[in-house]
C-alpha cells in the first residue's frame, strides 16, 4: 500500500504514517517498491518471522508467570469471602 493508502484506511494523517513507516522501513519490517511516482510498501514476511521466534523464547516464561499470577489472585479472591 502506498502511504496515503495506509493513512486512509487507519483514518490518520499521512505524515503520522510516514513516521512509523520508517521506523518499520529500518527495522526491515517492510519493504519498499517504487512505482512510478509513488512508493509501496510490503510486510517483510521474513523479518517478521525472525521476530516470532525471538519472541517465542519469552512466551513460554510469560505464560508460565500469567499462570503463577492467576493461581495466587484465584487465591486471594476466595480468602476473601
Amino acid at each position: 500500500m502506498t502511504p496515503n493508502a495506509i493513512a486512509e484506511e487507519f483514518h490518520t494523517s499521512r505524515q503520522a504514517v510516514s513516521k512509523h513507516i520508517q521506523i518499520l522501513t529500518e527495522c526491515e519490517l517492510v519493504k519498499q517498491e517504487k512505482k512510478g511516482r509513488e512508493i509501496y510498501y510490503h510486510i517483510n514476511a521474513t523479518k517478521m518471522d525472525e521476530i516470532d521466534k525471538w519472541i517465542e523464547q519469552f512466551r513460554k516464561t510469560l505464560e508460565t508467570q500469567f499462570n503463577q499470577l492467576d493461581k495466587v489472585l484465584s487465591i486471594m479472591k476466595k480468602q476473601k469471602k
